[in-house]
């Protein structure tokens, strides 16, 4: 599986971003899909997780209420809506596959593929 993300770039605190994820090399309904992020000098952290389905998501606690997590099948893409964007919210974001659960449990890593990540820089 191939996941090529998309979407980044310089926002002010308080701007939004949509962040997408094509996916290309297996049937895209078939992949639990997740997003993580990594800023500079962090660890790499849970953002959000998808079903197969688009019928269930998880979230990190940092990202609640501001970010949304959703897929379109027909065109192999997940995407990431990104509201309210903070300063702290700096970031290289990856999307992620997964090709045997329904649903990856929120905050693991274990997801079987990696895209290359696209950078989210929120100025102050």
């Amino acid at each position: 599986v191939q996941l090529q993300a998309s979407g980044g770039g310089v926002v002010q605190a308080g701007g939004s971003l949509r962040l997408s994820c094509a996916a290309s090399g297996r049937t895209f309904s078939g992949l639990a899909m997740g997003w993580f992020r990594q800023a500079p000098g962090k660890e790499r952290e849970f953002v959000a997780a998808i079903s197969r389905s688009s019928g269930k998501t998880y979230y990190a606690d940092s990202v609640k209420g501001r970010f949304t997590a959703s897929r379109d099948n027909a065109k192999n893409t997940v995407y990431l809506q990104m509201n309210s964007l903070k300063p702290e919210d700096t970031a290289v974001y990856h999307c992620a596959a997964d090709h045997i659960a329904q649903l990856v449990d929120a905050g693991t890593d274990r997801y079987d593929y990696w895209g290359q990540g696209t950078l989210v820089t929120v100025s102050s």
